[in-house]
């Protein structure tokens, strides 16, 4: 059975490898799958609001999910996982890519 994954190892694992690969500010994509929920959707879409981010949304097949790609300007690795943590607390059941 996989040992469940420690949070603040992942997000200084990611830290460490955002500040490797890209030079700050820069556009970041964040993808989530979600739930198709109109209420999930809006709170995804208020996190990102007022950040000049273009969001596209593409529902699946039957209906039952919907995949979320978000291109934003972000400055550091840190308001990177600051969004991301932000969404998982606040959208029940969010898939991170």
């Amino acid at each position: 059975m996989d040992k469940p994954l420690d949070p603040v190892a992942f997000y200084n694992n990611l830290k460490e490898k955002l500040q490797e690969t890209s030079v700050w500010p820069t556009e970041y994509l964040y993808k989530f799958i979600i739930k198709s929920d109109v209420v999930k959707l809006n709170t995804i879409e208020c996190i990102f609001d007022n950040m000049g981010a273009v969001i596209k949304t593409i529902p699946s097949k039957n209906g039952n999910y919907t995949s979320v790609s978000i291109n934003v300007i972000m400055h550091t690795p840190d308001d990177v996982i600051s969004k991301y943590k932000e969404v998982g607390s606040q959208v029940e059941g969010v898939i991170s890519l």
